[in-house]
């Protein structure tokens, strides 16, 4: 990336507001966004833009669209079934519907806009569920699965392999058919949404990866795992970043250009 480029501007909708007295000695409400996620977005060259998602909808969501290059979707709670059209019939951890009915206008825009999107873990499933996809609700007791962690936990993380489908925008991006990813989650992806091809799996078959399928669509693409996890420390997993990055640059470039 040239250093003589501006930085591209990159969209990180916050986790749910944080309230007054849940951190000692604070006294107003908060915002919280994990530092891995910002860490590997300045490593890759951009500058992060915090918003917080409940303050946007469908009809105002240009207002910050308008300004940015690129969306980042983290992880983070469960998404409410409600929010694709079922009832809870597993546990659900720490679901907020405002939080995913106000992503889901903010990803939504996005797309529309031909923006580039990286979507991680909850990001990975929200993408899947604005195109139509499904989910499964809780995978931590299925016997025929391997494990994938356990969210919300100091110590929930486990590391497992994907294999990468060749010829994707993910190979291409990391340069390897294999990573070792750290993975906390008890949801998983069931049936893709419209318009997306599945690009990596676990040994098991859990869907790990997606994005577009048609090569002439925007650089979308997400992970079910945690790549911000280990980015310091391995640059396949930096590079997802990386090219993210990249995309978003190019597209500052060609609205600046129009």
């Amino acid at each position: 990336m040239s250093t003589n480029s501006p930085l591209p501007f990159i969209a990180i909708p916050s986790y749910p507001r944080i309230k007054k007295g849940a951190i000692r000695h604070w006294h107003s409400d908060t915002l919280g966004v994990p530092i891995r996620y910002v860490e590997s977005l300045r490593r890759a060259g951009a500058q992060e833009v915090i918003v917080l998602a409940e303050d946007f909808n469908a009809n105002n969501v240009d207002t910050i669209l308008d300004r940015l290059d690129g969306l980042l979707l983290l992880g983070g709670g469960d998404i409410d079934p409600k929010s694709y059209g079922e009832a809870a019939t597993k546990p659900i951890l720490a679901s907020d519907l405002k939080r995913d009915q106000a992503e889901l206008d903010l990803l939504r825009g996005a797309l529309e806009r031909q923006m580039p999107i990286l979507g991680i873990c909850r990001g990975h499933q929200l993408l899947n569920v604005a195109l139509g996809g499904t989910l499964d609700q809780d995978i931590s007791g299925r016997t025929d699965l391997d494990s994938h962690g356990k969210p919300g936990l100091d110590d929930g993380e486990v590391m497992h392999d994907v294999v990468i489908e060749p010829a994707t925008r993910l190979s291409r991006a990391v340069g390897f058919d294999r990573l070792s990813c750290s993975s906390h989650h008890h949801q998983i992806i069931t049936a893709p949404g419209a318009g997306l091809r599945v690009t990596a799996r676990t040994s098991d078959g859990v869907i790990e990866a997606t994005e577009y399928s048609d090569s002439n669509l925007p650089w979308v693409v997400s992970v079910q795992w945690h790549p911000e996890d280990t980015t310091a420390t391995d640059l396949g997993q930096q590079s997802i970043f990386n090219a993210f990055v990249e995309q978003a640059k190019g597209n500052r470039d060609l609205v600046n250009h129009v």
